[in-house]
């Protein structure tokens, strides 16, 4: 029997349990609510790293459930932000994760790593280009 009713709904609770399940295993941790906050402050740092043309991209790509709390909270730019530094990058993700005792950079490699594995490799490689240099290099250089 269908959790929800909605196949529309079934479908994107088990797609995007999939997704958790997967960045656990890829942050060894058996938490699935920590894979989800790590997942959510990622997505959004990231997000908020892109033109609102590419973030817009990217999340189309996202199931449906996780494209829900990506766009949490956005305020669409028409540009990306001028700080273009792993330092900035860091600083807004370890806001994101204030009281997960994590380590963010793993983190943010961890989901990059899901990221390329799920999503096109053309808009993996749009995104790619948007971020600065050492933020760029801890994607994974192929979908692994």
């Amino acid at each position: 029997m269908a959790a929800t009713g909605l196949p529309i709904f079934d479908e994107t609770l088990q797609l995007s349990n999939l997704w958790l399940n997967e960045l656990m295993e890829l942050l060894d941790c058996d938490d699935k609510q920590r894979a989800y906050r790590v997942l959510r402050a990622v997505l959004h740092v990231l997000r908020d790293r892109l033109t609102a043309h590419e973030a817009v991209h990217l999340g189309a790509q996202l199931p449906m459930l996780i494209r829900g709390f990506y766009y949490e909270n956005w305020h669409m730019k028409d540009t990306a932000p001028a700080e273009r530094t792993k330092n900035a990058f860091f600083n807004h993700l370890n806001v994101e994760l204030r009281d997960q005792n994590v380590d963010a950079e793993q983190s943010a490699r961890q989901v990059f790593r899901l990221l390329a594995r799920k999503i096109s490799p053309g808009e993996v490689d749009d995104v790619k280009q948007m971020l600065p240099a050492e933020v760029r290099a801890l994607w994974p250089s192929a979908a692994k």
